[in-house]
Order: structure tokens, then C-alpha cells, then sequence
């Protein structure tokens, strides 16, 4: 494990400095109270953090600098929040709370074991936040949760906007989009010495085709698992129906298995069975592994991913609605490499690696395939 030096300790202070900027904006932005509350807990937390290092530094002899301001992936979080809400960038948080957990453990010192442990915990906290920002902070009395159940379970669907993994796929479909249709481009350029209106049907074409495919390859693949998730509520309720009592000692099972004793179990398995759309329910969480209230939008999918495929494909093409040439052909290529860099830039946010490193990886990935159709198109257009 590293020595902790005064290097390290200005990382982690600047670390630290990040987190509090990123969870008060975060407080500051959410509507609801209980989360809010449960940001500016955790940005209490990093606050105390941040005084471990700047004590840590001074006891190293070391001037404790004035902060400078969040960094960029942080900012660009916030940015986000505000545009979308704090659900939105439920993940990008997880993915910032993972890299200061790694590099916590990855140091050899009597505070970092405290700190990581309180890491790991934020990152919690984004899977069962309305049970954690009920928890007493120092010097607080507890609050007791009054609300119902069906509060409760209504109050905790906002975890479902980051299940979906919205803004990887959005990500990711503008890459797909971006790369494809530039190396189409680049091939046809290649092929046709340039020829303007060639480029342009054929950018055209396969920015329409590719969109259609993965709008169409969404809507199936959503569709099907849709109906497959019905087809399987389906023979859960007709067996529900059909012999409650062998369905009763299944459910009774799957608790005893979790940790319950047999009575319990029994008594648990026998309430839930008082309601037999509560017991139909379960037994599809429970039994199947299924949660009936996310089987997701076969149209929104769909529409997603054209929007995402669209948006990367038009970039390469542009150039030649508006240029003709070779200021088209060299346009084309600086656009579509300063996309590739935003993309990668993009994907940096999920992924906690550096941005410079995550949008050159991009570049390089775009510009193999975009060298490589290009060549192929001039060798076939030599041919023809």
C-alpha cells in the first residue's frame, strides 16, 4: 500500500473538496426533503474528511492550499443534475464513490480505514436512500418514519430511473452511431474520389438504416422480454390460483431460505397470502426474480435508441450539406474526431477514467475504422 506523504494527502483534500462541492450542489438542487437532507448528511461527512487530510497535511509540515473548485467530472455531474434531476446521475455518483473507495484502499493509514468504510456507505445510500436519510445524524434525536407502506414503496421508485442504465445507453448509442456512419462515410469518400453527393446519399442512408435497425432490434428485444415477463406473471397467477396452498409453502420456503424460521416463515407466507395480489406479487419477486412494475417501454427503447444512433450518425454528413470539396472531406473528418473526443469524454463520467485517456481511446477506436473503409473504398474504387 502507498505511504500516505503529502502528495497524497493534497489528492485526497482535493478528493474530499470534490465530493462536498458535488453533494451540496446535489442538496441544493433536490426538490424532496428526506434526500436533500440525506445529501447534506453525506456532505457533513466529506466535510470531515476533507479536515483528516488538511489536519494530516499540517502535521506533515505542509500549507493547506485554498480550494480551487470542483474538477470537470464533477461539474459536468452537477450540470446534469440540474438539468434532469439528482436521479439522472444516480450512476455517474456510484462510479465517483467507487473510484474514492479504491483509492482509499489502495493507502496505508489509521484514517483511511474510517473513510473508506464511510464511501462505501454514500454509495449505499443511493440504493436505500429514504431509510438512510431518516437516520439520526450526530447530536440528532431518531425520526420515526410515519408514512404507510404504500408510501414507502412509492417513495423508492426513483432508484428505477438508474436501473435503466438510461444514460450509458444514450452514451453508447451515440458512439455507435458516430463511429459507423464515419467509417461509411470515409469508405464512400474514399471510393468516389471525394464526390460530394455520393458521400451524401450514402451518409444519409446509413444514418437511416442504422437508426431504423437499432430502433427496430430495441423494440424487439424489449418487446419479447415484456412478453415473456407477462407470459411468466401469467402462469404465476394461474398457479396462485389453481393450488394456493402448494404456492403458500413455496413462498414459506423462499423465507425460511433468507433466514426465517419455520414459523415465521409459515406466519409471513400466510399474511402475504390474505391479499392474493400482494401473494402474486411476492411470488414473482420472490420466485422468479421479476419486479412487475419494470418490464420498460418497448416504444420508448426504440425511440431512444434512434434519437442516440441519429445524433452521432449526422455528425460525419453534415459537412457536405453545407460544404462542397475537399473543406467538406477535411470537415468531416475534424468534426466527426472533436464528436469521437466528446464521446469518450462522455463515456469518462461512467467510467472514472481520465478524460483525456478515455476521449483519446474514442479517436483512436474511430479513426482505425474510419482509415481502414477509407482504404478499402479507394482500392475498390480503382477497381471500378
Amino acid at each position: 500500500m502507498a505511504p500516505i506523504d503529502v502528495t497524497q494527502s493534497l489528492a485526497n483534500l482535493k478528493l474530499e473538496r470534490d465530493a462536498i462541492a458535488l453533494y451540496e450542489a446535489l442538496a441544493r438542487i433536490e426538490k424532496d426533503p428526506r434526500r436533500a437532507e440525506a445529501f447534506r448528511t453525506i456532505a457533513a461527512n466529506e466535510r470531515r474528511h476533507a479536515d483528516i487530510w488538511a489536519a494530516k497535511l499540517r502535521d506533515l509540515g505542509a500549507t493547506v492550499p485554498e480550494s480551487e473548485g470542483p474538477r470537470l467530472r464533477v461539474r459536468t455531474i452537477v450540470f446534469l443534475a440540474r438539468l434532469f434531476g439528482t436521479h439522472a446521475v444516480r450512476d455517474l455518483v456510484q462510479a465517483l464513490e467507487g473510484d474514492e473507495e479504491d483509492l482509499y484502499m489502495s493507502q496505508a493509514s489509521p484514517e483511511v480505514a474510517g473513510i473508506a468504510a464511510d464511501e462505501r456507505e454514500h454509495a449505499e445510500i443511493w440504493q436505500r436512500l429514504s431509510r438512510a436519510a431518516s437516520r439520526p445524524t450526530a447530536g440528532r434525536a431518531p425520526r420515526t418514519d410515519t408514512r404507510t407502506p404504500e408510501e414507502i414503496v412509492a417513495g423508492e421508485r426513483w432508484h428505477r430511473a438508474g436501473r435503466s442504465g438510461t444514460l450509458r445507453a444514450v452514451i453508447f448509442g451515440v458512439s455507435d452511431g458516430l463511429v459507423s456512419n464515419m467509417a461509411l462515410v470515409m469508405g464512400v469518400a474514399g471510393a468516389s474520389h471525394g464526390e460530394g453527393s455520393f458521400v451524401l446519399l450514402a451518409g444519409i442512408a446509413g444514418l437511416l438504416a442504422g437508426a431504423f435497425s437499432m430502433a427496430a432490434g430495441e423494440y424487439i428485444s424489449m418487446q419479447s422480454q415484456r412478453e415473456l415477463f407477462e407470459r411468466q406473471i401469467a402462469l404465476e397467477r394461474a398457479e396462485l390460483e389453481a393450488m394456493p396452498e402448494e404456492e403458500e409453502a413455496e413462498l414459506a420456503g423462499v423465507f425460511r431460505a433468507k433466514g426465517f424460521t419455520e414459523e415465521e416463515a409459515a406466519a409471513i407466507a400466510k399474511r402475504m397470502f390474505s391479499d392474493p395480489e400482494h401473494a402474486l406479487d411476492t411470488l414473482v419477486r420472490e420466485e422468479l426474480g421479476l419486479d412487475p412494475d419494470e418490464r420498460g417501454s418497448p416504444w420508448g427503447a426504440a425511440g431512444g435508441s434512434f434519437a442516440a444512433f441519429g445524433v452521432g450518425a449526422v455528425i460525419p454528413v453534415l459537412p457536405y450539406v453545407f460544404l462542397a470539396g475537399s473543406a467538406s472531406f477535411i470537415t468531416s473528418i475534424a468534426l466527426s474526431i472533436a464528436a469521437l473526443f466528446a464521446v469518450g469524454a462522455g463515456v469518462s463520467l461512467l467510467t472514472g477514467r481520465g478524460l483525456l485517456y478515455s476521449g483519446g481511446r474514442q479517436v483512436i477506436i474511430g479513426a482505425v475504422a474510419a482509415t481502414v473503409t477509407y482504404i478499402v473504398g479507394r482500392v475498390i474504387g480503382v477497381a471500378v
